[in-house]
């Protein structure tokens, strides 16, 4: 068999349903392979946009999605979602192309070390030699992007081992069994929990993942200890629910930071240190009890003194199926900040003005989505206020990236969502500059037929660092910037370009899109002047009398 054939029937056994990709001409046999197959070829129109959504098909499917490029600036171009997927723990397999390796057509053209290049951003990566090597390699490549912590891997094919024959089997996938935490570790955490005045418990990223969820609500729900979840948590635990706290948006000063600090015990489930610190360890603190698939990766700000590692869904069952609620645990005093935080989240939002303010936007859209709608936010300051203000009710249905945090994956990684969930309600949250970054991918929603609405949250500046420049008294400067007439840009690109004129009409003319069907652009100004009064110095006075 051709060697690049083989390659395909690999990912064919994987299970690879889609390539996101922009081919080079030493993808071609690859190419040709894959017209052959049953996998989907989608065609972006930017490598970074091919990773961002080979990412997230990875993180809502818990299957490696997978990507394809060129050499050279091709692969280069692939770098930052290679670093997204692998701090956001996203399984995916990126595949690019190169030169013959045997012999040299071109000299040393577009040629640069890929495989070194991607070793710090990757889990395995590795130039492919020889044809027969190619099942193990892509069995490999796959097995670790998908393992525990899940992330980025890399395969280079050179064109001319893509065109040797090989007589080499696939290597099919095997049937594995996570490891699950000893007993010793589980009863050592038992009596931490039991002994406890005030226990806490936070759900973090990798809580967001297999079966976790559906365990976590059941320990929640029996023993009532209060929860509060990191930013890429959300949904782990129904927000709505009388045991949740809030989300900690912020790393410090939040009202849900006062319980933190009021806790004497840390249930901390499924945290990665990877994730932005959403609370601050200190010596003479409450004791941590670390929870998650693999041990704890220590620093300044993370020292858990006790560890259960194994599959967190069974260590959860296991600690719910031995504890009962303790008659001394006392929850008031979270309870009391719980009202504390919702109150102050709910100002404003029956504010009519226009721009409209963020708990507005936040209020409108949450009222539209039903509850496994999906939200995929990029990095700006809308990303802290949806993080705050919008309570998700499933996991894994508000996309935020607080690993990375890169400005660009919102609109990629929404088409990918409606990808893998057609029948589902999609919505892209972009800030003006990060939709920029990659808006030329509304040529890829179109042409893929899908329905989704891209909302702009336009300020004409880089909002989140104005709030930062601010914070830090320092006075207005270099973040300002044009934008083009947005209906006009969508509507060049064959979708339906809109633009809200008031606040109450944001709301209808959403549900008027999701009614319509096909792509939507929706320029929205909003109006910041909130973000240093509530996020900042008020909110830290105001939390810090609770």
């Amino acid at each position: 068999m051709k060697a690049s054939d083989l390659f395909v029937r690999a990912l064919e056994a994987e299970g690879v349903e889609h390539v996101f990709a922009i081919p080079g001409e030493e993808n071609l046999d690859l190419l040709e392979s894959l017209r052959g197959s049953n996998i989907e070829l989608v065609i972006t129109r930017h490598e970074q946009a091919a990773g961002f959504m080979a990412s997230t098909y990875g993180r809502l499917t818990g299957k490696a999605g997978v990507c394809m490029s060129t050499l050279g600036p091709g692969a280069t171009n692939l770098v930052t979602a290679a670093a997204y997927a692998q701090l956001g723990a996203m399984p995916m397999v990126m595949i690019t192309g190169q030169k013959p390796i045997k012999t040299s057509k071109q000299g040393q053209f577009q040629i640069i070390d890929v495989v070194d290049m991607m070793r710090p951003l990757t889990k395995f990566t590795k130039q492919v030699v020889s044809g027969d090597s190619i099942p193990t390699r892509i069995r490999e490549s796959f097995r670790l992007a998908q393992e525990e912590r899940p992330g980025a891997t890399h395969l280079e094919l050179p064109e001319d081992i893509a065109r040797e024959h090989s007589t080499m089997p696939v290597t099919e996938p095997s049937a594995t069994r996570r490891p699950i935490a000893e007993d010793k570790a589980i009863c050592k955490a038992i009596e931490a929990i039991k002994g406890a005045r005030k226990p806490l418990l936070l759900a973090g990223a990798g809580a967001n993942r297999k079966l976790t969820s559906k365990m976590l609500r059941q320990f929640v729900e029996k023993l009532g200890i209060p929860v509060i979840t990191t930013q890429m948590g959300k949904g782990v635990v129904d927000e709505t629910g009388p045991h949740f706290l809030g989300n900690t948006a912020l790393s410090s000063g939040d009202f849900v930071h006062r319980a933190i600090d009021q806790a004497d015990l840390i249930i901390n489930v499924g945290h990665d240190v990877v994730e932005k610190p959403p609370f601050f360890m200190r010596p003479g603190g409450a004791e941590v009890v670390h929870i998650n698939f693999n041990s704890a990766q220590v620093d300044p700000v993370y020292f858990p003194q006790i560890e259960v590692v194994g599959d967190i869904a069974n260590s959860l069952w296991q600690l719910k199926e031995r504890l009962a609620p303790q008659e001394h645990w006392s929850f008031s005093d979270f309870h009391r900040i719980r009202d504390a935080l919702q109150k102050h989240i709910h100002e404003g939002i029956q504010d009519d003005s226009f721009p409209i303010r963020p708990q507005r936007l936040v209020d409108e859209i949450r009222k539209i989505m039903p509850e496994d709608g999906i939200l995929t936010l990029d990095n700006g300051m809308y990303k802290i206020w949806f993080a705050r203000n919008y309570p998700a009710t499933k996991p894994n249905t508000v996309l935020l990236d607080n690993a990375l945090a890169t400005m660009g994956a919102g609109l990629p990684s929404g088409m990918a969502a409606k990808m893998v969930h057609p029948d589902r309600r999609v919505m892209a949250i972009v800030g003006d500059g990060g939709f920029m970054m990659n808006s030329q991918e509304l040529e890829t929603a179109v042409r893929l037929k899908l329905d989704i609405v891209v909302l702009i949250l336009r300020d004409d500046g880089y909002g989140m660092i104005k709030w930062k420049q601010n914070d830090m008294d320092f006075q207005d400067f270099g973040l300002d910037f044009q934008n083009p007439d947005f209906v006009a840009y969508a509507r060049a690109y064959g979708a339906n370009g809109h633009r809200v004129e008031s606040t109450a009409g944001l709301g209808p003319l959403v549900e008027e899109c999701y009614q319509q069907g096909g792509v939507h652009v929706i320029d929205c100004m909003v109006d910041y002047r909130d973000n240093s009064r509530i996020l900042n110095r008020e909110i830290r006075e105001l939390s810090s009398k609770l």
